[in-house]
C-alpha cells in the first residue's frame, strides 16, 4: 500500500513554545511507514517545540513530526512498566501517573515536552530526569525499528547519546506502585520549587546549571533581570528564563544570548537546540 505522508510549508514559530521560526516542510507522520519515507531525505525531528530557538530564515531540512497514532495518554495504564509513544505529551503523564498512583515521574513536573524529545535530551529538575524511569528505548533507523536497553544509552545533564540518525518512536518506563495521595504530595513538592517561572511565551531554562550553582542565580546577582534585545527579555520571574514579550525575532534572542553571556564573569553552556543557525 502507498504511503501517504502529505508535506506542507509551514511557519515554525506556530510550532515553538518561544513563537520563534521561519519556514520549514513539515512532514507529520502516523505510521512507521510514514516515518521511513519522511526520514528518507535530511530531517529533523520535532517534539513539543520547547528548548528549541529557530531561525528566523527556517531551516532546509524536513521538519518530521509524530502524530497522535504515537500518543499513549489514552491507553496508559496501572502496569508499572509499560510502552509509551513517543508523541506522548509528558505533562498529562506525569498527572496520569498520578492518578493511578505510579510514583517515578514527578520530576518532570512542568517540562513542556512530549515524551520522545525529553528522552533526547534527558529532560528533568532536580528532582529527577526521564531517565531515572527508561528500561528500553525503540528506535527508527534508516527506517528499520530496534530496540536498545536504556542501559547501553549514555545518558547526562540535558542530554543523550542515542544512535545517530535514531528516532525514538516508543519507549518502555519502570514505575513505582505507590498512592494517588503520595504521588501527588511529592508534586506538590515539586511544583513548590517551580513557583517563580514565568507564565509567558520562552522555551524552558535558557542555560545549564554550572556545577555545584546556579545559571539562574548566577543571572540575577548580576543584575540582568527584565534586560531586553526587542521584544525578547530576560524574565522578571527568574533570571534562567528568556521570554518573548510578542513579536521577538530569533534575531532578537540571540543578540539577548550574547548580552547575557558578555555580562557574566563565565560564560553559561545553552540549553536549547539551535536550528538554522
Amino acid at each position: 500500500m502507498p504511503v501517504k505522508t502529505v508535506a506542507r510549508r509551514v511557519e515554525l514559530k506556530d510550532y515553538t513554545t518561544l513563537r520563534i521560526g521561519g519556514p520549514a516542510e513539515l512532514w507529520e507522520v502516523e505510521t512507521l511507514a510514514e516515518l521511513k519515507e519522511a526520514t528518507s531525505a535530511p530531517f529533523r525531528i520535532l517534539g513539543a517545540g520547547s528548548n528549541l530557538l529557530v531561525s528566523d530564515r527556517g531551516v532546509r531540512e524536513r521538519v518530521v513530526k509524530l502524530g497522535a497514532a504515537f500518543n499513549s495518554i489514552r491507553t496508559f495504564d496501572r502496569d508499572p512498566e509499560q510502552w509509551i509513544g513517543a508523541a506522548t505529551p509528558v505533562p498529562g503523564l506525569v498527572r496520569r501517573a498520578q492518578r493511578l498512583g505510579l510514583s517515578g515521574l514527578e520530576g518532570l513536573l512542568g517540562v513542556p515536552a512530549v515524551l520522545g524529545g525529553a528522552i533526547a535530551m534527558n529532560a528533568g529538575t532536580r528532582f529527577g530526569a526521564v531517565s531515572d524511569s527508561l528500561l528500553e528505548l525503540e528506535l527508527s533507523i534508516g527506517g528499520r525499528i530496534e530496540r536498545i536497553e536504556a542501559d547501553q544509552v549514555s545518558f547526562g545533564y540535558r542530554w543523550a547519546e542515542l544512535p545517530k540518525g535514531g528516532v525514538v518512536t516508543r519507549a518502555r518506563l519502570a514505575l513505582t506502585p505507590s498512592t494517588p495521595d503520595r504521588v501527588e504530595a511529592r508534586l506538590r513538592e515539586v511544583d513548590a520549587a517551580r513557583a517563580g517561572q514565568p507564565k509567558i511565551k520562552s522555551a524552558g531554562c535558557a542555560f545549564k546549571n554550572p556545577a555545584g550553582d546556579s545559571a539562574g542565580r548566577l543571572i540575577d546577582v548580576a543584575g540582568l533581570k527584565g534586560l531586553r534585545v526587542g521584544d525578547a527579555m530576560v524574565s522578571l520571574e527568574h533570571g534562567n528564563f528568556i521570554v518573548n514579550l510578542g513579536n521577538a525575532s530569533a534575531k532578537d534572542i540571540c543578540g539577548l544570548l550574547e548580552l547575557i553571556q558578555n555580562r557574566l564573569p563565565s560564560p553559561l553552556e545553552l540549553e536549547w537546540c539551535l536550528w538554522g543557525f
